[in-house]
């Protein structure tokens, strides 16, 4: 065989050789301890001392139900018994502004002046009445004089009576819708709307020289002013069917607004509503607050706060109960590092907070945080004797 042959053999034999001796010599790597997960044991979960997971499971003890606090969704509105919407009841053109926003007037204050041949057209029926019951008053004198001389018959005398009555009452029709507006028995086509009350003026929607038209007014069209007391507000509440009880007329509620921080209002509930709304499933409540010094405006978004009166039962926070299918279910700490599930019946179930009618004490620890994560361990304990029948647990678990 030639040199060279003998030297390609015995070069990787002694690679070999060598990695053989450097992986005697190495240390094996440590080997990996299995994780403790917790058992079911009954109904009850136990989880080993220590466990990381402990950390995550906050307790909550259930206390006594007495009041409970309640927020609900409110929103501030002018006060419709102290506002006034003015709209233009006839066509015309904007001749002169006599307020602005924020103007404070008095009632009878003129706001907006118009020319308005249709409001000539008015003053002029008016004058037109006037005359025609000046005429058949005359001519009612005409005929008592001549009845009372036997000159004319009784039925004549009839006549003139009636046709004054119906001219005086044409009269007094045209004359009482001039005056409405303003008016006089003089035509001059000049019309001024004026505010029916003292306050301010929140809202303006016409200009100097701008046309108006008498279609243009009525519900769903912009106002040409707004007038308010905004000394007091309307609240418009959304209460859900459980809270109705407790707001009622005459009942009491706190107001925060997120605009203002650390402010409360104080109110009171003045009209309920007697139907549900079939969109947002609650119903509305009106409460009047005070508001002095005008801090809050319309359209502000705020929380009503409201203190219900429970009856027996115990309360926990919201975020500790459950639904699974149709029933509420609850984790309760029955000793440190086991829990275990349970039925419960809520009486009320609040955003913050639950009142539970059956199935928990008070002083029963509930867990609030990180529920979900217990669920899940309950469920893998009790899938674990499935996949690995030589494990066996004391019965089966309850909860999934």
């Amino acid at each position: 065989m030639p040199e060279n042959s003998v030297k390609n053999y015995t070069i990787p034999a002694a690679l070999v050789v060598l990695t053989l001796l450097l992986s005697a010599c190495s240390e094996p790597p440590p080997p990996v301890a299995a994780e403790v997960r917790p058992i079911i044991q009954g109904i009850q979960l136990r989880f080993p001392a220590g466990h990381p997971q402990l950390n995550l499971l906050k307790s909550t003890a259930a206390v006594q139900a007495t009041t409970l606090t309640v927020d609900l969704p409110a929103r501030l509105v002018w006060n419709e018994e102290r506002t006034q919407r003015i709209y233009a009841p006839f066509a015309g053109r904007v001749t002169q502004i006599r307020a602005d926003l924020g103007q404070n007037v008095a009632k009878g204050m003129p706001l907006v002046s118009v020319s308005s041949p249709e409001f000539g057209g008015a003053q002029a029926d008016a004058a037109k009445a006037v005359a025609d019951a000046n005429n058949a008053n005359k001519t009612l004198a005409r005929q008592k004089e001549l009845f009372e001389a036997g000159i004319a018959a009784r039925k004549d005398l009839d006549q003139a009576e009636a046709d004054a009555a119906r001219a005086q009452a044409e009269s007094d029709r045209a004359n009482a819708r001039t005056r409405l507006y303003g008016g006089s028995h003089q035509v001059n086509q000049q019309l001024s709307l004026m505010s029916e009350l003292s306050g301010v003026v929140v809202e303006r929607n016409v200009n100097p020289g701008q046309e108006l038209r008498s279609e243009q007014s009525g519900p769903g069209m912009p106002a040409l002013f707004v007038v308010t007391d905004p000394s007091q507000l309307w609240v418009q509440i959304d209460a859900k069917e459980a809270d109705v009880g407790t707001l009622r007329p005459g009942a009491n509620f706190e107001l925060l607004v997120t605009a203002l921080p650390g402010q409360v209002f104080k109110g009171k509930v003045v009209a309920a509503a007697d139907f549900i709304d079939p969109v947002t499933r609650t119903i509305k409540i009106r409460g009047a607050i005070a508001n002095p010094q005008r801090m809050l405006k319309a359209e502000m978004l705020g929380t009503a706060r409201i203190q219900r009166e429970l009856g027996q039962g115990v309360v926990v926070p919201a975020t500790g109960v459950f639904l699974r299918g149709t029933q509420h279910r609850v984790f309760v700490e029955s000793a440190p590092g086991t829990y275990e599930v349970r039925e419960v019946v809520l009486a009320y179930e609040g955003a913050k907070e639950s009142v539970i009618s059956s199935g928990l004490s008070v002083g029963d620890k509930v867990v609030t945080d990180n529920g979900l994560l217990l669920a899940r361990e309950f469920r893998m304990a009790a899938d674990l004797p499935k996949k690995n029948p030589m494990i066996e647990t004391a019965q089966p678990a309850v909860a999934k």
